[in-house]
């Protein structure tokens, strides 16, 4: 088993994507990047901690490889906007990717310099690229937060489903 750190705004989204993935084992919601230990959600929402909004995925890369959680990561978010997604604004909503080894980097960086040669984006990639350090799992409520709390929340409705589905439909084949 092999781990990915991704940074695509709210992790309540990308959680529940990654979850629903073939070779995927666990998908945990959490912090990385920041200054200080053991965060809290009301600290890492204030911004002044430099922690973003992260899921730890631990995959197995017979299944999954890491190129193909970064082709899911660029097309599920908007890699263009700095510390950004939606309405989500600070950079605990930062869109990054903490690489794990130099492996991780090296592709990272050859599939965002691909991507902006490509023009596949109106502007420039603006993803960061950093070393992991460390990760802090979130408190257990943001834990599995899409599945057991989509028909309740509003945010939910209107901003983490409509991303799940569109996923379903261009990724169906790498599903569960």
């Amino acid at each position: 088993m092999e781990k990915a750190t991704l940074a695509a705004g709210c992790f309540w989204c990308v959680e529940a994507i990654y979850q629903q993935l073939e070779g995927v084992e666990k998908v945990e919601s959490g912090y990385a990047g920041g200054k200080n230990a053991n965060p809290t959600y009301k600290e890492v929402c204030t911004g002044e901690t430099g922690h973003a909004e992260v899921i730890q995925i631990t995959y197995d890369p017979a299944k999954i490889s890491f190129l193909q959680l970064l082709e899911i990561f660029f097309k599920v978010h908007d890699p263009t906007t700095l510390n950004r997604q939606g309405a989500d604004e600070g950079t605990q909503y930062r869109s990054s990717i903490f690489y794990h080894n130099d492996e991780q980097k090296q592709i990272t960086e050859d599939v965002i310099k691909e991507l902006d040669a490509a023009g596949a984006y109106t502007n420039k990639i603006v993803t960061q690229l950093e070393p992991f350090t460390e990760f802090y799992v979130a408190e257990d409520y943001h834990q599995n937060y899409f599945n057991e709390n989509g028909d309740k929340n509003p945010y939910c409705q209107m901003v983490v489903r409509p991303k799940v589905e569109k996923f379903q439909k261009v990724f169906k084949e790498k599903l569960k």
